[in-house]
């Protein structure tokens, strides 16, 4: 891991300014403390910007202040700046620099919209879903024959991938998965045994008004905490323990990093997740998971000529090429560094593969105003559409895509299970808990989700707790659905993959990003296209726009990529 390096801010006085690091959990304990003062220092009304300079850091820092602007931090490895100003001329000041090559907005400060929806609530239960299934969850038996842990029998997930034949040969041991989100609950029973505390980091700061009251008095968390549980679920995908409590992950013996991009509202600004990307590659990580795009954009467009209908201005559109450009040049980075990325394709019901797409919920910045827009697609989803990057769409237990899952021939690399409701329609299993994804999720978002009661006592069918045998260190696990959970089933399978046909050294194996995917998709199940070409969701209750068209063949189509992953096939495969 390469240590970070605190370089003296030329004009700021007393302000650091420090090499791929941000908030408290990623900095030594003085720069900790100079970056929370900073940060929280910053006065209502203000924004934040990423700031792109030529040159070295002391440079680009006066023209920071000579436009109104107060560096927070440098990302030296992509020459970046994160910049706080409350001067509405600064970004036109700033770009009017000659050290200054570009200027787009983080996010802005004291802004909000009331009643707006939690980031992820497409992949949770709906209260009318969740109303169908009171009372607490039935006794599973424990499955998987002796080893098995109490929920196994529950998880059809990690069946449908072959992974307890895997796990003859690889369990993930000495490989390290990054999880780029919104946090991991250290504690979690079934996530400590796997936890890296010393190499996790949070590269965010809670911000009241849109992530709700702070939890600390820096507003910047410690990195072994999930205020929102959707990190925590990625997690326990990848990485649940073997230890006898709950669930085990798609490579229990991994080892778990919390890389932490995205606030307690599930929003991924552009300077945390490069961030977190760029620091996936300096400490050395095996395989890093991103199930999130980058706010505010779910489409980055870098030409007018993009846009077929709908509004843009100048600004947006340098906002957009600038995301555009970081974000690829941060995944490129940590490709260079042997990094094997991952990434949910998204829960749009969208074909990837059109000539264009539609847009209706960007920019969603909180206090925004979205707008309608058609745009062609090379205005990427990222980082799931970025280079180097495997995307992988949702299949339900029956092995149908997930209606909610976007698609598209060349878009999609490979397919794995992130759950589906409506699966096994004209059946007793269709809309039950049991098609969605079991795994860990936080005690106290549990409670306050009222998933839970107050001593941790389920409330519905679609939660279970699970303590060791002597009913103590006691676990919760919930059903959740989406993107968001095929991609760690893939990102597990790529620690397995690693283990098994890496190089081991001191620290642990290590195999080329490039050959992991070659991996993973030569060994996956070739799943043909449905009779006549197109997957009907009418008959689940969905409008007919839901409706996917495949193109392509059995070994190779939008739907499903190269097909749906097996990790046994995987570990097993000759090279």
């Amino acid at each position: 891991m390469r240590r970070i390096r605190t370089v003296a801010a030329a004009s700021l006085g007393a302000m650091a300014l420090v090499s791929s690091s941000l908030a408290a959990g990623a900095l030594p304990a003085d720069d900790a403390a100079t970056a929370a003062a900073a940060r929280t220092a910053q006065p209502a009304g203000s924004s934040e910007y990423v700031v792109a300079y030529e040159g070295d850091a002391a440079t680009a820092t006066q023209a920071v202040a000579a436009a109104g602007g107060e560096v927070v931090d440098v990302n030296e490895g992509l020459g970046i700046a994160l910049v706080a100003s409350d001067d509405a001329g600064f970004a036109a000041d700033a770009e009017a620099s000659d050290a200054i090559t570009a200027v787009a907005r983080n996010h802005s400060v004291g802004t909000s919209r009331q009643g707006q929806e939690h980031r992820f609530v497409e992949e949770r239960p709906s209260a009318d879903e969740r109303a169908a299934h009171r009372g607490g969850p039935g006794s599973p038996g424990r499955g998987h024959g002796g080893r098995g842990e109490p929920l196994a029998s529950l998880q059809w997930d990690m069946d449908l991938m072959n992974v307890s034949a895997a796990h003859r040969k690889a369990t993930g041991d000495r490989v390290t998965v990054g999880i780029i989100d919104t946090g991991v609950d250290g504690s979690h029973p079934d996530i400590a045994p796997n936890f890296d505390s010393r190499a996790s980091r949070n590269f965010t700061m809670d911000i009241p008004d849109v992530d709700g009251p702070c939890e600390v008095a820096t507003c910047i968390d410690p990195a072994d905490v999930d205020d929102n549980g959707h990190g925590t679920h990625v997690a326990g995908i990848v990485a649940a323990a073997r230890n006898g409590i709950g669930t085990s992950g798609v490579a229990p013996d991994a080892t778990v990093v919390n890389v932490r991009a995205g606030q307690d509202s599930g929003y991924f600004f552009l300077y945390e997740t490069v961030a977190a990307i760029s620091y996936a590659a300096d400490a050395g990580l095996d395989v890093v998971n991103m199930s999130f795009y980058t706010d505010p954009w779910l489409y980055n467009c870098d030409s007018a000529d993009d846009y077929l209908s709908g509004p843009v201005t100048d600004e947006q559109l340098a906002e957009q090429a600038f995301t555009k450009q970081t974000i690829t040049a941060a995944l490129d980075y940590a490709h260079e560094r042997g990094v094997t990325l991952v990434a949910a394709a998204g829960n749009g019901f969208t074909d990837l593969s059109l000539p264009t797409r539609h847009d209706a919920s960007s920019p969603d910045y909180p206090g925004g105003t979205e707008v309608e827009r058609t745009v062609t697609n090379d205005c990427l989803d990222l980082p799931g559409e970025g280079p180097h990057v495997i995307s992988v769409s949702s299949v339900g237990p029956s092995t149908t895509k997930s209606d909610f899952s976007n698609y598209g021939l060349g878009s999609v690399d490979v397919a794995a299970p992130g759950g589906w409701y409506r699966d096994f329609v004209g059946t007793p299993q269709f809309q039950t808990p049991a098609n969605l994804v079991l795994a860990p999720y936080p005690l106290d978002v549990a409670i306050a989700d009222g998933l839970v009661d107050d001593t941790g006592e389920p409330l519905d069918g679609f939660s279970y707790k699970s303590c060791d045998r002597r009913g103590r260190n006691c676990g919760i696990y919930t059903y959740l659905q989406g993107t968001s959970m095929a991609s760690p089933h893939v990102a597990g399978l790529a620690a397995l993959v690693i283990e098994e046909h890496g190089r081991r050294g001191r620290h642990g194996y290590s195999l080329a990003p490039d050959t992991v995917r070659s991996i993973i998709e030569q060994t996956a199940t070739d799943t043909a296209c449905p009779a006549g070409g197109v997957e009907d969701y009418t008959d689940e209750g969905r409008p007919p726009e839901w409706n996917a068209v495949c193109e392509g063949t059995t070994a190779d189509n939008g739907l499903y990529g190269e097909g749906i992953v097996d990790a046994a096939a995987a570990v097993g495969a000759r090279r």
